[in-house]
């Protein structure tokens, strides 16, 4: 194509001279425009694909040491990762640490190898890692996924999300479906005592509340953590001493641990021991048990590594911290096109076995409409309209003392102590 352009570019220059050597002047520049334009070629500097180097960009992605198959956290990231390879033809290679211990070793050996562009860590638990990793590498760049080391480094870019956010909004949801079952407790199956979940704790039990101040019915939360992101057997246990406890709503924040507390509820209601709900998080999970799981908050780890490998790809490095929430798409509640779209995945790899991909859809909205009132519905849009317009925002508790503090003022009834701006 630049061959053919520079051929017409210096041929209409050329009609216009009155020179009796316009003959060999012609073949003379075209020869000069295709030897240009082969050592452009030759020299990289020259991409039919839209500008960019033609030479490879390569992307290592270091899961948390819950790995893929979680259905959640770890996949998102997977799903984020394989888009920007399609879209820009980046090479990605993936690594999972065989404990929280073998990080740090894991991570400086990669770093040593200067063989990647971009090393993109997943998680929390990698914060400690980098911190002692990224000074002694200048030149290699990192990505923190769902965490933040929070000291400013030329080669270091943090990507947080505000999971308050998502979880109020699931918190006013749970409480009106236990509601719809005449039931008055909720509960969560958590991971580890980390920020994340410190944020997920503050926010589900404010849209408990939240719903409680707007409908006067009480609903009380049991909370727990299981320091595991990878036992589904714990997640199982937890789930089952709950649901005997009387919770018929529960929310999985704790990885490939939470698929237990999912198969738990199936169980539940297989057995009928009572109807309760599991609502999922991160990727959408209504497709593993669509008459289970009427619901999954989103949070959109797939945008983030997506965006940090297409930084490195088009080379607008922005070091510092990204913070993404409802008003930036960052996080959410999966609509019915979200549904669909993750159970054509489940379909495509094999994992969706006992429904078709509309059945799936199907039985979720069903679901939705049966078990979610219109009232529950005005109270999560009130709440939505309120944070999206930046009318109240949320604390972000900066040690284990201020999220116990906020949790216990929020169990008492002050939402506001949950909040940095704005006021209910």
């Amino acid at each position: 194509m630049i061959k053919y352009f520079n051929l017409l570019l210096y041929s209409n220059v050329v009609y216009g001279m009155k020179s009796i050597a316009r003959t060999t002047l012609i073949l003379l520049l075209v020869a000069i425009v295709i030897v240009a334009s082969i050592a452009i070629v030759l020299l990289g500097g020259f991409n039919p694909g839209g500008g960019q180097p033609t030479e490879e960009t390569k992307v290592l992605l270091l899961f948390d040491v819950g790995g893929r198959g979680d259905l959640s956290f770890n996949d998102m990231a997977w799903l984020g990762a394989e888009r920007a390879k399609k879209e820009f033809n980046v090479k990605v290679d993936y690594a999972t640490p065989r404990s929280v211990a073998d990080m740090e070793n894991v991570l400086r050996s990669y770093s040593e190898s200067g063989e990647y562009d971009l090393i993109v860590l997943v998680g929390f638990l990698w914060t400690d890692p980098l911190n002692k990793t990224a000074d002694n590498y200048p030149n290699q760049k990192y990505a923190l996924i769902d965490a933040s080391t929070f000291v400013i480094r030329n080669n270091e870019v943090d990507i947080l999300f505000k999971e308050q956010e998502v979880g109020s909004l699931i918190g006013v949801l749970a409480s009106g479906m236990a509601k719809n079952l005449n039931a008055g407790k909720v509960g969560a199956v958590a991971g580890m005592s980390i920020p994340p979940l410190w944020r997920f704790h503050i926010g589900y039990l404010f849209g408990i509340k939240y719903f409680e101040l707007k409908t006067g019915y009480n609903v009380s939360l049991l909370w727990q953590y299981t320091n595991t992101f990878t036992e589904p057997q714990v997640g199982y246990n937890t789930a089952w001493q709950m649901l005997q406890q009387g919770a018929v709503v529960l929310y999985g924040l704790a990885g490939y641990t939470h698929v237990g507390m999912m198969d738990a509820v199936v169980d539940w209601n297989k057995n009928r021991m009572g109807k309760a709900f599991a609502i999922g998080q991160d990727a959408s999970q209504e497709w593993y048990a669509p008459e289970n799981i009427p619901l999954s908050g989103a949070k959109r780890v797939d945008v983030a590594v997506y965006t940090v490998i297409k930084m490195v790809v088009e080379k607008k490095w922005e070091p510092g911290i990204i913070v993404l929430g409802l008003a930036e798409s960052g996080v959410g509640i999966w609509d019915l096109e979200g549904v669909r779209i993750f159970a054509e995945w489940a379909s495509e790899v094999g994992k969706l076995k006992d429904y078709t991909v509309e059945e799936v859809v199907s039985i979720v909205n069903q679901t939705r409409t049966q078990y979610i009132d219109s009232a529950t519905w005005a109270v999560y849009n009130e709440l939505y309209q309120k944070i999206v317009s930046g009318e109240i925002a949320f604390k972000d508790p900066v040690s284990v003392e201020e999220y116990n503090s906020i949790i216990d003022a929020l169990i008492n009834g002050n939402l506001n102590a949950a909040l940095s701006k704005g006021s209910i």
